[in-house]
């Protein structure tokens, strides 16, 4: 599959971007306190790259210190507060929840966005969308909304709903292309099996998922699309602090496309904050273009991801976009040292996922001692004849990965937790 390619040329893009820095600087410096105290003394930019030099990094922490210390929403406001029409929130999941403010201009370019994602995975004004969540504050869910309807497409919002429920209505209204996390994704599955619908009669033939690195994960990708026959997965990620950020290449499972029209995109060493070279995994940092109302310079997202180097030469799917080889790798604050071994739950998840009878999984961290361990317990599908066998099996596999015995343990069956939203599998006991 190819699209028409975001912008002609490599230069095109680039002298595109500057110009919107450019104008993004000129419009906060003098009526956004939060970047007026960050940029205070630093003069004129001259270029991008004399912008990424000179100019600081933003961090979570930073964000979150200063709306605690001018509650509710901080003083990262480019306008007056009766300027802003929309109000969303992180989900806490490493943190106090961000609060996030939009005018409605930066609310369309967030839509603009979320366009692009739909546009790169082939859904037109033909699609029947099913958003499998329930809408909370969370940003993501409304932009994807909204953008669906600005395709023209049919869009069904499936909150308050139970799984079986929303089953019913994906086979029910012959829906297309569903959005949901990639645990979200497999649970409808686990449920249809145990409703007896046979999902090889659904209309399904896209699933774009989020909020989770699963989506660029080959095990995990190949177990949703063998739950959904004829369905195929587009990965995307997005923060609430920045919006929809990338897409699913179409012509490469697996590699995202940073939308470089709105984001300024740098990958940086987390320790040294030096720019890491091609091929290279190290943390996405993003300045927002266009979302002038609420914006962030040189945002550490906390994202680890691998470029691919840019060149004069568009990828194969036309595009001259930031390539990200194998999607959000994982997050510099979620790895952890285990007896010595670094390990990211990303690469666990992989490991678990390549084995089909196993349902769902849960991963515990304790102390022993002064040292961290972990275990993991696992449910699996009920017409498996020999479960010990899986267990040993999983537990090779992680040994052979990681170099180290992590012990497997069975579970009863739907006794881990399930979850629409980001799934919470590591524990700590």
């Amino acid at each position: 599959m190819k699209t028409e390619p975001a912008m002609a040329s490599r230069s095109g893009l680039e002298r595109e971007q500057w110009r919107k820095l450019q104008n993004l600087v000129a419009a906060v410096v003098p009526a956004n306190a939060f970047q007026r105290r960050k940029l205070n003394g630093l003069g004129t930019f001259v270029s991008v790259s004399d912008f990424q030099a000179r100019c600081p990094f933003t961090t979570k922490a930073e964000i979150a210190g200063d709306q605690q210390a001018h509650p509710p929403y901080g003083t990262n406001l480019t306008f007056p507060l009766e300027s802003y029409t929309r109000f969303h929130q992180t989900s806490g999941t490493s943190g106090s929840p961000l609060r996030w403010l939009d005018t409605p201009e930066s609310w369309e370019a967030l839509v603009d966005n979320w366009v692009e994602v739909f546009t790169a995975s082939g859904a037109t004004r033909r699609d029947r969308i099913y958003f499998a969540f329930s809408f909370g504050p969370f940003l993501g869910f409304w932009t994807a909304f909204t953008a669906g309807q600005r395709i023209g497409a049919l869009c069904l919002p499936g909150g308050g709903l139970s799984s079986a429920a929303r089953l019913r209505a994906i086979l029910d209204n012959q829906v297309t292309l569903i959005c949901c996390t990639p645990t979200y994704a497999i649970h409808l599955a686990e449920t249809a099996a145990k409703e007896s619908i046979d999902l090889g009669q659904s209309a399904v033939r896209r699933i774009i998922v989020a909020g989770e690195p699963g989506g660029s994960i080959p095990a995990v990708r190949k177990r949703i699309e063998s739950l959904w026959p004829g369905a195929r997965v587009f990965d995307h990620h997005g923060m609430t602090e920045v919006g929809p950020v990338t897409y699913e290449c179409p012509a490469q499972p697996g590699r995202l496309h940073v939308i470089e029209s709105a984001y300024l995109a740098e990958v940086i060493d987390p320790q040294t904050a030096l720019p890491v070279s091609a091929g290279a995994t190290g943390e996405l940092v993003l300045t927002t273009l266009t979302r002038v109302g609420s914006p962030l310079l040189r945002y550490r997202t906390g994202d680890l991801v691998k470029p691919l180097q840019v060149t004069s030469n568009p990828c194969e799917c036309g595009r001259h976009e930031l390539a990200l080889e194998g999607g959000i790798i994982g997050r510099t604050d979620d790895m952890l040292v285990v007896r010595g071994v670094n390990i990211y739950p990303s690469a666990v998840d992989e490991i678990i996922r390549a084995l089909p009878e196993v349902t769902e999984y849960q991963a515990k961290i304790f102390r022993s001692g002064a040292l961290s361990e972990i275990s993991v317990l696992i449910e699996i599908t009920p017409s498996t004849n020999q479960p010990v066998q899986i267990v040993r099996e999983l537990e090779r596999r992680l040994q052979t990965a990681f170099n180290l015995r992590i012990p497997v343990a069975l579970a009863p069956a739907g006794s881990l937790p399930r979850f629409e939203m980001k799934a919470k599998r590591w524990v700590t006991a």
